[in-house]
């Protein structure tokens, strides 16, 4: 184990007050001279050696420790982190295409209910033109057949009139005349005249 000036001289010390005027042990250490300061051991420029041979040892283990267990131990989290990541990753590109595919899949059942939906919709539509048309033929098939009904009652009751309103006119023509003339009348004369006059 290497030694330090500076601890050679306090452990010197320690161990037995020497004599005034005897040289310590070592030959590089000096002698306390009543009045002067010693050097704080980290500064004094006799114990850079040492320190240095310290430094590079102890930076040496550092090393070794930090090479042999902290690095490998860093690695290994790193290397579960990035795993764990790069899963992550491929579950959420699955989730990702499965949403995709769900996505489609609901766009084509929805294009698909808008085919049906229109087909429907036009079925329904055309259904009910016919169910109208239907409807209305019925109603004009109807309607002809009353106008026809009232067509055939107004002729009987224009034939009724027109047979009437020769008996009248007959029974009319004949009452002027009568009270025209005055006295009696040939009923069949007037009648043939009216029935000339109206043809």
């Amino acid at each position: 184990m290497f030694v330090t000036p500076g601890w050679a001289q306090e452990s010197h010390s320690e161990s037995a007050a020497p004599a005034e005027g005897e040289a310590h042990g070592g030959g590089d250490a000096h002698t306390e001279v009543p009045g002067e300061k010693g050097v704080f051991p980290p500064f004094d420029p006799s114990t850079f050696p040492s320190q240095l041979l310290w430094l590079a040892i102890t930076f040496g283990l550092f090393y070794l420790f930090l090479k042999k267990v902290v690095l490998p131990r860093i690695g290994s989290i790193l290397e579960v982190r990035r795993d764990r990541i790069a899963q992550d990753l491929d579950q959420a590109a699955r989730m990702k295409e499965e949403a995709d595919a769900s996505i489609a899949a609901y766009e084509q059942e929805l294009a698909e209910a808008r085919k049906k939906a229109n087909a429907i919709g036009q079925e329904a539509n055309a259904d009910a033109k016919k169910q109208a048309d239907a409807e209305r033929k019925g109603v004009e098939a109807a309607l002809e057949q009353r106008l026809q009904d009232a067509e055939k009652r107004i002729g009987a009751i224009k034939t009724s009139a027109l047979k009437e309103v020769g008996t009248i006119a007959e029974d009319t023509a004949h009452a002027i005349v009568q009270e025209l003339i005055g006295g009696k009348t040939d009923k069949a004369a007037v009648s043939a005249a009216v029935r000339a006059a109206g043809e």
